[in-house]
């Protein structure tokens, strides 16, 4: 059965399938798939590996296995409550923390949040083996050229969201047409704090033409199935996630390979708020497909 990680620590939500008659714990699961779950003593002892876990469907629980050395330190940790107990003792129905350690994974369908060491830094988003040969096209030598390709990613994006959302409405589409026209209105937001950023310079000397992008087009435009008039919400979603790392990998390419540090510096500031909008989106399609899910499992 699926079980899924969710971490500030994780650049998005990791879905691995437990094997069919493994009783492994939450924590072996997690170290089989290089899951950063914080542990020591991996006896139920300390308390580092809690976590938080949220069942898919709910008509499928197990409490069974909760141990009184894991209730114990629940307990000290103010996590568990004195009905959960009862409620996992008397209806097998088990509580909303547990110990990873201690936790077996069974069949059942469950979401695993934790915080992740704090010590260390967020993982960035998920990029493309090609991100380190992306340079947008040409290698960007001035911070004035810079300004001028950030502009257009953003301008770009906007148009080709608020076309996408035209479509939408004239095929009847209104659900994904109002995602699409959400969206535009966010790049607009980015394109004015570009144009910000860009102050006195004249725009319209360093905007960079299409022919010099890959596929002569910049980076956060969707592929042409983002026009399908059968699109749902989900694909919408997932869409605009696909330009978003694209536009994530070509701020990053900057950094990687400018020779001057103040436009890597610059390019720095647009890698995290892509970085951002990414996570954002990668948050949205997590909510998006496990509402789905458990709509699917209570309409079963």
């Amino acid at each position: 059965m699926p079980c899924t990680f969710s971490s500030p620590v994780l650049a998005r939500d990791v879905t691995v399938y437990a094997i069919a008659g493994d009783r492994g714990t939450i924590l072996s699961v997690a170290k089989a798939h290089k899951i950063p779950i914080p542990f020591d003593c991996q006896d139920g002892e300390c308390g580092s590996c809690l976590v938080e876990v949220k069942h898919v469907s709910p008509r499928v629980k197990y409490g069974i296995a909760l141990t009184d050395r894991e209730k114990e330190l629940l307990r000290q940790l103010g996590t568990i409550t004195k009905a959960e107990i009862e409620n996992a003792e008397v209806n097998d129905m088990p509580p909303r923390y547990r110990l990873a350690c201690q936790c077996f994974v069974r069949n059942e369908d469950i979401i695993v949040s934790f915080e992740g060491d704090q010590t260390l830094p967020p993982q960035g988003p998920h990029i493309t083996h090609a991100a380190k040969r992306f340079t947008g096209g040409l290698e960007i030598t001035s911070l004035d050229e810079f300004l001028g390709y950030a502009v257009k990613v953003e301008e770009d994006a906007a148009i080709h969201f608020d076309e996408l959302g035209a479509a939408m409405e004239a095929c009847g589409n209104q659900e994904v047409a109002r995602l699409f026209r959400q969206l535009a209105s966010f790049s607009r937001l980015h394109l004015k704090e570009a144009k910000a950023r860009a102050g006195d310079i004249d725009l319209s000397k360093v905007i960079p033409p299409d022919y010099v992008w890959p596929n002569h087009a910049t980076p956060e435009r969707t592929e042409i199935w983002a026009a399908d008039p059968t699109l749902s919400r989900l694909d919408g979603l997932k869409a605009a996630l696909q330009g978003e790392t694209r536009g994530y990998e070509f701020y990053r390419a900057v950094v990687a390979t400018t020779k001057s540090p103040e436009i890597a510096e610059m390019a720095k500031e647009f890698v995290k708020e892509e970085a951002d909008h990414v996570k954002i989106l990668e948050a949205w399609i997590t909510r998006e497909e496990w509402a789905a899910k458990n709509a699917a499992s209570e309409n079963a």
